[in-house]
């Protein structure tokens, strides 16, 4: 028998399925804004930097959820932050895009993707893939995040700052918590994922 198409030609079976996935997308951008309240502020240079649990919400959309629905949760979390609604670490609104901290936020979107990306990848025992997958998600988080601290600093704060203070002072302080936090992550999803697994059939 054929289906009968449903509100914008979408079946019952495709509603149901935009459903789960908008919930769960929903779900993730929730809790990387929860994680964000989540933080310890360390002291650097003429700044501050903050250790929150964003970076481990956002890696474990990309183990759980796949590249597409890791990325949209990442966007959606971005969008509403840009859009006013104070759950970025220092606040939000569109002046946040100035910070010379926001490539750190916008490397969410890479990272999520791309660790989502490999982990559906069978390369490797799953175990192996996951690391890989955060491996190659911390290279663009921080790739990203240090690219448009430099970039703003030059061009836009007239307070040029180089590559290694960068690094070593801004960077440094955060990148081995952050390492830890991967690792949590690869446990975790490992054992959330049947569940998700079983939700998304």
């Amino acid at each position: 028998m054929k289906q009968i198409p449903l509100v914008q030609g979408l079946t019952r079976e495709q509603r149901r399925g935009l459903a789960q996935d908008m919930a769960l997308c929903g779900l993730f951008a929730a809790l990387i804004a929860i994680g964000a309240f989540i933080k310890i502020v360390i002291p650097v240079g003429a700044d501050t930097m903050n250790l929150t649990l964003q970076w481990f919400f956002v890696l474990l959309a990309g183990l759980l959820l796949g590249s597409r629905r890791a990325a949209f949760s990442v966007a959606v979390y971005l969008v509403i932050g840009l859009l006013g609604i104070p759950i970025f670490a220092r606040g939000g609104g569109p002046a946040y895009v100035l910070r010379p901290t926001f490539g750190f936020l916008l490397g969410f979107l890479p990272a999520a993707f791309v660790a989502g990306k490999l982990c559906q990848a069978v390369w490797f025992e799953k175990i192996r893939m996951d690391f890989l997958a955060v491996a190659a998600g911390y290279g663009c988080y921080y790739g990203m995040g240090i690219l448009y601290f430099y970039f703003i600093t030059h061009t836009v704060t007239k307070n040029p700052i180089g590559w290694k203070m960068i690094v070593t002072v801004y960077c440094l302080p955060t990148m081995i918590p952050d390492i830890l936090l991967c690792m949590l992550a690869v446990t975790v999803s490992a054992r959330l994922r049947p569940a998700i697994v079983t939700m998304l059939k």
